[in-house]
């Protein structure tokens, strides 16, 4: 291949992965075609994008960009798989797609300049809370002690509001009542 051929290329993927912040490695060699276009239909419904790339011109092209850690997986055959909402989603997706199908082969991710080595690099990226999901626990954290203390706010009024109504009650059916000791 001609240089001006490989600088083509490398402009390519600069452009395609242009804003991309993190990203998983697959190897799909030993796929079939049907269970190939099935992962990349399932994948497709997400938004995720699967692009089968030359691992030097690759290098070069992730070299200075937040997918620069990736260059630790681009060996063999490789396709790198982008896109949805964070990559720990599209972690999660091929994780569970990796687990029917025992050919798909997870080669690593990266999140943040962050390089995730091999399948176990990737069943833990795909443990990670998604940023909604984090910001949720953040603020079920920032909220639960003000819970707890409205709870003990109302319990004794509660308490007090059952001690009426038992009065009221006793006192409609005629009932004395007497002082407790």
């Amino acid at each position: 291949m001609s240089k001006p051929v490989k600088d083509l290329i490398v402009a390519e993927y600069r452009k395609r992965f242009e804003g991309v912040a993190g990203a998983v490695l697959i190897e799909v060699r030993g796929m079939n075609a049907s269970a190939n276009n099935s992962m990349r239909l399932k994948l497709r419904k997400n938004s995720v994008r699967v692009t089968v790339v030359k691992n030097a011109l690759a290098r070069r092209a992730f070299a200075q960009t937040p997918l620069e850690s990736l260059s630790a997986g681009l060996v063999g055959s490789t396709a790198v798989v982008y896109g949805a909402e964070s990559v720990i989603e599209v972690a999660r997706d091929l994780v569970k797609i990796a687990t029917a199908n025992d050919k798909l082969e997870l080669k690593g991710a990266c999140m943040e300049g962050e390089w995730y080595a091999g399948k176990a690099g990737v069943e833990k990226l795909s443990k990670f809370p998604t940023r909604v999901e984090a910001q949720s626990q953040l603020i079920t954290l920032v909220l639960s002690p003000a819970r707890k203390v409205m709870g003990c706010v109302k319990s004794p009024e509660s308490r007090i509001m059952g001690i009426v109504k038992e009065i009221e009650s006793r006192l409609e059916k005629g009932e004395t009542i007497s002082a407790a000791s």
